[in-house]
């Protein structure tokens, strides 16, 4: 059995958190997940496209993960800005799918 890397303990970590983004009809992919630089990047869809408090979810994810990963340096969570939905959900809220054109470097 090999060692979990880092992009898979954030994905079972994240599947912890999904109950709460969830149930807002919410969904997350982890994108990157650099061991080396600690850079980790998560991309947030489904309703959390356009919601009013995506925000606070990604600040939180940000505040979490940094907190709970020591090999973490610098965490950026990519939120839509309207409308889009990315890919339909798999297991715990787990969107497949999402890739969005950037505004900006936090924003899709």
């Amino acid at each position: 059995m090999s060692e979990e890397t880092l992009s898979d303990r954030i994905e079972t970590w994240m599947v912890g958190q999904m109950p709460i983004i969830q149930m807002h009809g919410g969904t997350s992919v982890v994108r990157k997940a650099d061991p080396d630089t600690g850079e980790v990047v998560i991309e947030l869809g489904g309703t959390c496209s356009g919601c009013g408090i995506s925000n606070v979810t990604a600040t939180n994810i940000k505040r979490d993960l940094l907190l709970e990963f020591e090999a973490i340096e610098e965490v950026v969570v990519r939120v839509p800005s309207s409308g889009d939905s990315g890919a339909s959900t798999v297991e715990g809220g787990r969107g497949g799918d999402l890739q969005y054109g950037n505004e900006s470097p936090e924003h899709l």
